[in-house]
């Protein structure tokens, strides 16, 4: 009797419908995301009053968000890519929504910071599943254009979170956007257990436990883009969440405007970044095809620019000039992150491509986002505050951009290199 030869592994089939379904499902949820994160600015004030809580509990409640996801991005990623990206997604969208509608059930401080923690713990593993999901459904070379497809979502969201998340809130009560937020992110969970994933790939020594942990780690770490791009990554985060968090103050000081009006003016330069998402994704992949370093090049060329802007627009005070120049800044820094994603899928191995990004999670909040802003406020107030001592602050920022690019720049040395490390490494249909 004739043994029958075992059934032999099929490679994931990109493009199509399929890959358009996971990118479609996953920029949906992204957004989903950034308005569960974004609502929470807009309903401070009254929420405050509600729960009398003070400035600094309020101030908590943000950072215990953004803390939950940078200590738990890398974790969670690992354990996303030793089970199964599309189930990991599925339920950690259903965690951070069931969390989102908690935190409009609070009636008390613990009642707002436990649900704001999990809606962090709930986010932290999503980026990494998202961008690997992503990256594996479309070929190498259209890697960049679905990335910038996918980095619509942050700009889209948080100006949905903030312009929704305010009507609702001034019609409905301050708990009321929370309620509804939480709805569409249950329901495109669902939706994402039907997405096409790729089959989880083991590598030697890094199957399960705390020490195959150390050793994943290890595998990424050693990779001398990939050190690189995190140290570069935080550095330029530092910039462009100190930036983001900055401005409207400034604006105000140097202007004389009202908040309302610096809103809408920080509204437009970041809805600029629209524009930057998919035109970095473009570039990115057209400049790949023609030099093999030219991914690298994007955020590099990015940072740089950005952080040269950055300074002349608080030169020049915020003239016309200025604010056009802003809007270019918006542009410059949003075309960066979609080639940053697609290299964190890059260089790495198969089965560590959610870890390599979960690692970038943790780099852009722990190097730079969740000190930034403090640091520039420091500066400020030891140069005596004011316009000016902001203004020095901000322009600070923008020399963390530039080294930002010239860390990418040093990168992208051994970026051929490493990428002929997994040349050969097929991805597989789950």
């Amino acid at each position: 009797m004739k043994e029958e030869s075992p059934v032999q592994p099929k490679e994931l089939v990109t493009g199509g419908w399929r890959a358009h379904y996971v990118l479609i499902v996953c920029t949906l949820l992204y957004i989903i995301n950034y308005m569960d994160r974004q609502v929470f600015s807009v309903i401070l004030q009254p929420m405050k009053i509600d729960l009398g809580l003070t400035d600094a509990q309020c101030g908590m409640a943000n950072t215990i968000l953004i803390f939950g996801m940078a200590f738990f991005s890398f974790p969670v990623a690992y354990l996303v890519d030793r089970w199964s990206r599309r189930k990991a997604i599925t339920l950690m969208s259903i965690f951070w929504s069931a969390a989102t509608f908690a935190t409009g059930l609070a009636r008390s401080f613990t009642g707002v910071l436990i649900p704001r923690f999990f809606v962090g713990l709930g986010e932290a593993g999503f980026v990494p599943g998202g961008t690997a999901m992503i990256s594996a459904s479309y070929p190498k070379e259209k890697r960049g254009w679905a990335m910038g497809i996918f980095h619509i979502a942050i700009p889209l969201g948080a100006a949905a979170g903030v312009m929704l998340g305010g009507l609702i809130s001034a019609r409905m009560g301050w708990r009321t956007p929370f309620l509804f937020f939480a709805v569409p992110g249950v329901l495109l969970g669902i939706l994402a257990f039907f997405m096409k994933d790729y089959k989880t790939a083991e590598q030697p020594e890094t199957a399960g436990g705390i020490k195959s942990f150390y050793f994943a780690l290890v595998d990424v770490l050693k990779l001398p883009t990939m050190r690189w791009y995190y140290l570069g990554l935080g550095i330029a985060v530092f910039m462009t969440s100190s930036v983001l968090a900055w401005l409207p103050s400034l604006m105000m000081r140097m202007m004389n405007i009202s908040e309302a009006t610096a809103g809408l003016i920080t509204g437009g330069i970041g809805l600029a970044a629209i524009i930057g998402a998919p035109l970095g994704g473009f570039l990115a992949d057209f400049w790949q095809k023609k030099n093999p370093r030219g991914r690298m090049y994007i955020p590099a060329l990015a940072y740089i620019i950005g952080g040269c802007l950055v300074i002349v627009v608080i030169l020049t005070k915020f003239s016309p000039l200025g604010i056009a120049l802003a809007v270019f800044y918006g542009i410059a820094a949003a075309m960066a992150m979609p080639a940053i994603a697609a290299i964190s899928q890059d260089v790495v191995p198969v089965a560590h491509k959610g870890l390599s990004m979960g690692l970038a999670v943790f780099a852009q909040y722990m190097l730079g986002g969740a000190w930034g802003p403090y640091v520039v406020g420091a500066v400020s107030d030891t140069l005596g505050g004011g316009a000016d001592g902001l203004g020095m602050g901000v322009m600070m920022c923008g020399i963390f951009g530039i080294v930002a690019g010239i860390l990418f720049l040093i990168a992208s040395r051994t970026y051929p290199e490493d990428l002929q490390k997994v040349k050969d490494e097929a991805i597989l249909a789950e």
